[in-house]
């Protein structure tokens, strides 16, 4: 399961695996192919016109793409949707990072097998069954059968509401489904902050001065990307198979990694009564400038990811969070508050130049987070009283 937080809102995307017929499984493929030429077609006219806006996309392409490719009503504005969306998150990445430009001369262009989104007028449900009917080129597709988790039923049962995106995957058919979990309410930190530093040499280490170091990962990250230069390099048949089948694997294990780290950090933070104040690192991998071989680590480690799982797991468990502001948290003295580069002298040492204080310099730095959290959540809800 795949979670995110919207208007104090926790969504959660329950995955489940589709189980077609040779039949099915050959009008999901034929779909998939139908709505992504089509997307492409649009995607042109988009890059060409200069009309990204869903609504002008509409007037240009509706009709054509539906007597095209077949398309149903709903199929034919989701297909225009995705593209117009995909056009926005161009916009918003060269917003933020100007230097993509030079790639932006082309139209975007949809793989063949990439996601479809269905709503409810395409695709419903039978979760007694364990079935669905789907909307297909070929016509309506039913008792589709699909496996999931017994809690992943439930919650399906109680909470899906909104769209699904059907996936192909490796050979394997999945559906996405979007469930909306009731609010929690965030419980007041009374013991104040856990300060969380995310780092390179330790993934994540708290103001309480536990350290999830990145030895270990980092050492298994290494050794994937030494096997897959290999088997790049050999490129016979079965180098190219190796690498299909493991080319997951890694994900699969960081994430792993993350959902660890996260769940403990949250609980603690539940456990003792206290909120979560964890560094915000938007555009961390255009303002750090490392040396070449932490570069790898840096761009290929989902910091993103490991934030996202702390802001879910705290807003299911009604811990609050707040993001502040990183920016000489490793120079800051946690106990005299004086700001000095030389009071790092060392990656894990801290040595306070003013006051004399020594710490690990990520628990040092957790601690400055931790009282910045304090501070934040203090101006914010000033400001709701206030209002």
């Amino acid at each position: 399961m795949d979670y995110w937080v919207l208007c104090s809102i926790v969504k959660l995307v329950v995955q489940v695996r589709l189980l077609p017929t040779p039949e099915q499984t050959a009008a999901l493929e034929a779909t998939l192919h139908a709505v992504n030429q089509a997307a492409n077609d649009v995607s042109r006219i988009a890059f060409t016109a200069g009309a990204t806006r869903e609504y002008d996309l509409r007037g240009h392409t509706y009709q054509d793409i539906k007597q095209r490719y077949g398309l149903g009503a709903q199929a034919a504005q989701h297909v225009i949707k995705k593209v117009a969306d995909a056009y926005t998150t161009v916009k918003a990445n060269l917003k933020a990072r100007p230097r993509l430009a030079r790639a932006n001369g082309k139209p975007v262009v949809f793989r063949a097998d990439a996601a479809q989104t269905y709503d409810d007028r395409c695709l419903s449900w039978q979760l007694e069954a364990g079935t669905v009917s789907i909307w297909t080129v070929a016509g309506r597709v039913k008792d589709v059968a699909f496996t999931c988790s017994p809690e992943q039923l439930k919650t399906l049962a109680a909470h899906r509401k909104g769209e699904s995106d059907l996936i192909c995957r490796d050979g394997m058919w999945f559906l996405l489904a979007t469930c909306d979990l009731p609010d929690r309410p965030v419980a007041v930190p009374t013991a104040g902050f856990l300060g969380v530093d995310l780092g390179i040499a330790n993934i994540a280490t708290t103001s309480d001065g536990i350290r999830r170091s990145g030895k270990g990962l980092n050492a298994h990250r290494h050794r994937q990307r030494g096997l897959r230069r290999r088997l790049q390099a050999k490129a016979t048949k079965s180098a190219k198979r190796l690498l299909k089948r493991r080319r997951r694997k890694e994900a699969k294990f960081a994430a792993d990694t993350n959902h660890v780290i996260a769940k403990r950090i949250v609980t603690e933070a539940e456990r003792t009564g206290r909120g979560v104040a964890l560094e915000d690192l938007q555009g961390i991998r255009d303002r750090v400038r490392l040396r070449k071989p932490q570069r790898v680590t840096l761009h290929s480690w989902s910091f993103h990811q490991l934030g996202s799982f702390i802001t879910y797991k705290a807003a299911r468990a009604g811990v609050a969070l707040v993001h502040v502001n990183p920016a000489y948290s490793s120079q800051e003295c946690s106990v005299c508050h004086h700001v000095d580069k030389r009071n790092r002298p060392a990656q894990a040492v801290f040595k306070c130049t003013s006051c004399g204080f020594a710490e690990h310099a990520d628990v040092n730095a957790a601690r400055n987070i931790a009282a910045r959290g304090v501070a934040g959540w203090a101006v914010s809800h000033a400001a709701d009283d206030a209002a």
